[in-house]
């Protein structure tokens, strides 16, 4: 805060002010943050701006679930080299998920030299000092905090993008380790945030007029086991729709292992909360799954959804599926295919699997041919599309 503080000092004699551009990349966890980050940049005293060639300061709030994402975002941060050429005085960040890897760090520091500056996703915090140390010493050739903060969960502000939407994370990090996902290892084990610091951003928002209120989290049904004394979700999410307000609740997003019959409890029994559950099956394969490491069956999965339909009539529950996981044969698919016709599914969001370097599934042997998997995905899209109409056809 003291170098927030310091800049805004410094700042206060420009004008007009100078302006940030910033970029955020990936889930919306990460444009969460993106816009908390910004929040505190416009705090200091700049100005926000679209035009990237005009910025005074540019950052890249980036992501890491797919390879093919950090390739996008190294090639836009190699195109700021002719930026950096024709304004020296421009201060370039890259922060976020793919730089919480040494390796990306090191690869930025000698092949992307307009970089000024990064910081991974524990050191938001640390945001100030290093751009307060960007502006007062141009010689600076590089800096970069990747550390991981133990048990801290950086400090949140409340700027959205949006005049009706808003969303507020209620956790950070996830303690899951799927085999296919680098998250746990980019954004760290859970932090869960106080139950009085959510609640009392969820009515600031509340009065400022917001309509729609997400609670975000890698995995909201493990809120609060880090807190003393813990806090289960359906706690708090009881507690968020009791805040006075004309807003509709919303969270994503769940994991089935730990979806529990009390969080859907509180959903059908308050008239606030969003009556739709996005839940991630991934596969339909107790083998798949197995090796997913994802800690629950098909059988499992079903009595959540079996459950959830039964208490919340009406209720809509989309899911993500992963086609062509490692090992998946035909008979693992034809599982999937068989618990997306039972479950009816509102949505579906499906990914062909994409090898994630860093991840276990990525050593795992694939023999699955790329025109399989997407002969796979035709068939799942054509399935989902004929539920999808059938269910329209009854509704009218």
């Amino acid at each position: 805060m003291d170098y927030a503080g310091t800049i805004k000092q410094i700042l206060t004699k420009l004008s007009p002010p100078p302006t940030v551009y910033l970029h955020s990349f990936g889930c919306r966890q990460n444009v969460s943050d993106g816009n908390s980050l910004l929040g505190k940049i416009l705090d200091m005293g700049f100005a926000e701006t679209d035009d990237i060639n005009t910025a005074a300061l540019i950052i890249y709030n980036t992501c890491a679930v797919r390879e093919s994402a950090e390739k996008k975002v190294l090639g836009i941060i190699g195109e700021l080299k002719h930026i950096k050429e024709n304004n020296p005085d421009v201060i370039i960040a890259v922060c976020g998920c793919m730089v919480q890897q040494p390796q990306i760090i090191e690869l930025i520091k000698n092949s992307y030299r307009q970089v000024d500056f990064c910081f991974g996703t524990f050191a938001y915090d640390k945001f100030p000092e290093l751009l307060y140390n960007a502006l007062t010493d141009r010689n600076l050739r590089f800096q970069y905090d990747i550390t991981e903060y133990k048990n801290e969960y950086s400090n949140f502000n409340l700027h959205q993008e949006d005049n009706e939407r808003a969303e507020i994370p209620i956790m950070q990090g996830c303690n899951n380790f799927c085999t296919y996902c680098i998250v746990p290892y980019v954004r760290g084990r859970e932090r869960s945030r106080p139950i009085g610091d959510i609640l009392a951003d969820i009515k600031t928002l509340a009065d400022k007029g917001y309509k729609e209120i997400t609670l975000l989290g890698q995995n909201v049904n493990s809120y609060g086991n880090t807190l003393k004394p813990p806090v289960p979700f359906s706690k708090l999410l009881k507690r968020a729709a009791e805040v006075e307000g004309d807003f509709i609740l919303r969270f994503i997003s769940s994991h089935p292992k730990d979806m529990r019959k009390d969080v859907i409890d509180v959903i059908a029994d308050s008239p606030k909360i969003c009556k739709e559950i996005h839940l991630p099956l991934q596969s339909g394969s107790n083998r798949i799954l197995e090796l997913m490491n994802r800690h629950y069956s098909r059988e499992m999965y079903m009595e959540i959804v079996k459950y959830a339909k039964k208490r919340i009539p009406g209720c809509k529950i989309s899911t993500d599926i992963i086609i062509g996981f490692p090992g998946e044969t035909e008979y693992d698919f034809e599982q999937t295919i068989d618990i997306v016709k039972e479950a009816e599914f509102s949505h579906l969001f499906t990914f062909i699997y994409s090898k994630r370097k860093g991840t276990k599934a990525a050593l795992m042997e694939d023999k699955t041919t790329d025109l399989q998997k997407r002969i796979r995905m035709t068939e799942l899209i054509s399935v989902q599309r004929k539920i999808a109409e059938r269910r329209e056809n009854e509704i009218k």
